[in-house]
């Protein structure tokens, strides 16, 4: 009884190929409604082929089964079950034939080989309108064997075709021979070229997708590292000007003055950011450190030196300048702050940001090599892509120390050879 559930798999098979190719259908016949009212043409150019697409060609077929229903072919009840056998063989691999781990299994090439044992036999046997059946088996060995072998396949069973249809009817016969090297040869093509096709569109799609989901990595990193720590500049120098107030009004309103300052500069910052051209300066995020270390009442340390950067080292060096200094004024407790860009050996430039407070907060909750922040971590993904890296964790001697370090690209200056003084504030 194994075998009629196999049957009955496969009828379920059948159905279910169906009822997708319905509604695949469906969807196409929507889409070109839509695109004749748009007047633009849609970009799926149709339903995926299903073996439905294949099966009309079983007509051919047909000047075998009139002869079976006149009486016209000796032994008829062979003849029946060979027709049979020959068309379930035919609708079996090809339906396989569109499913690429179906095509390639062992089971479907078997069935090949029998779909083209039952040709021969039914050819010498019967020939007349059953030499058919050979444009029929070049039209599934097309779809099943795609690839570079299907041209020397195809010569192989044109000759096969011609070597049968000249045996059984002449030169006359030797039409099927060209017809079973043409359904062999321009359904291989064809399939080929439509399964391409949909891959070379799935991968753009892909493509389109990774792309959209690493813009707004981005500018979720951007927005992160603009907002955090503008907004803990502006709380800092808020409380400033709050204690400042009630003895000193003139230094309260220069407070209240660069929180302006700041407010404005964010505005702008987060336009760039969304547009996607911001470049930071280093020397701008330095100069900004200082003024927000100042309001927390942490003395700033700036040491510069060595041969000036490119750009883009600039713009990744004033990101991790932000975010260290944002964390030294939010989380740390720190009364000192040293901010050292120096070159060191190997062609790399290291940026160093340490303070001496006693709270690492958010941003060291892994170990000393991981960064536990949710701007350090996307600090040490922009490094990385860099070829840089960075490093965060509590410091010898107390408090928190920060490092990155990039490969060293000078700019293309005229003043380049001299190197930058070190400068304390």
């Amino acid at each position: 009884m194994s075998w009629i559930r196999e049957v009955t798999c496969q009828v379920k098979g059948w159905r279910a190929a169906r009822a997708r190719w319905r509604a695949d259908m469906e969807r196409f016949k929507v889409e070109q409604r839509a695109a004749r009212k748009s007047g633009k043409w849609p970009e799926n150019p149709g339903p995926p082929p299903t073996g439905f697409a294949l099966l009309p060609w079983l007509l051919m077929g047909m000047g075998s089964f009139s002869n079976l229903l006149q009486g016209e072919t000796p032994n008829p009840w062979i003849g029946g079950l060979g027709l049979f056998t020959f068309n379930s063989l035919y609708i079996y691999v090809t339906f396989r034939s569109f499913v690429k781990e179906a095509r390639e299994a062992r089971s479907t090439k078997v069935a090949l080989v029998l779909m083209g044992l039952v040709t021969c036999g039914l050819a010498l046997g019967y020939g007349g309108s059953w030499l058919y059946f050979f444009p029929l088996l070049g039209l599934a060995t097309g779809a099943v064997l795609r690839g570079p072998r299907v041209g020397q396949i195809g010569l192989g069973l044109t000759a096969l075709a011609a070597a049968v249809s000249i045996f059984r009817a002449g030169w006359d016969a030797v039409n099927v021979a060209y017809g079973t090297f043409l359904s062999t040869m321009v359904t291989a093509a064809i399939l080929s070229l439509s399964e391409a096709v949909r891959e070379l569109r799935a991968a753009r799609e892909e493509l389109a997708r990774r792309a959209v989901e690493k813009e707004r990595l981005r500018f979720s990193r951007d927005l992160h590292d603009l907002l955090g720590h503008t907004l803990s500049v502006i709380v800092v120098k808020s409380e400033a000007a709050r204690r400042l107030a009630p003895r000193d009004l003139d230094a309260a309103l220069t407070q209240i003055t660069d929180i302006e300052s700041v407010g404005r500069q964010a505005l702008t910052e987060i336009r760039e950011a969304v547009t996607g051209y911001r470049e930071g300066s280093l020397t701008t995020e330095l100069d900004r450190a200082r003024s927000a270390l100042s309001a927390a009442s942490v003395d700033p340390v700036v040491r510069q030196s060595g041969a000036p950067l490119t750009p883009q080292n600039e713009a990744l060096l004033g990101w991790v300048v932000r975010e260290a200094v944002t964390n030294v004024v939010r989380h740390s407790g720190a009364t000192r702050c040293e901010i050292t860009v120096e070159g060191v050996s190997g062609g790399q430039v290291r940026l160093t940001v340490t303070d001496d407070g006693t709270g690492t907060g958010a941003s060291a909750t892994g170990p000393a090599e991981g960064i536990g922040g949710t701007g350090l971590k996307g600090l040490t993904e922009r490094l990385a892509a860099a070829g840089g890296s960075l490093r965060a964790g509590p410091s010898p001697r107390g408090g928190f120390t920060v490092t990155a370090e990039l490969p060293l690209e000078t700019a293309d200056l005229a003043s380049s050879s001299v190197a930058m003084a070190p400068r304390e504030p």
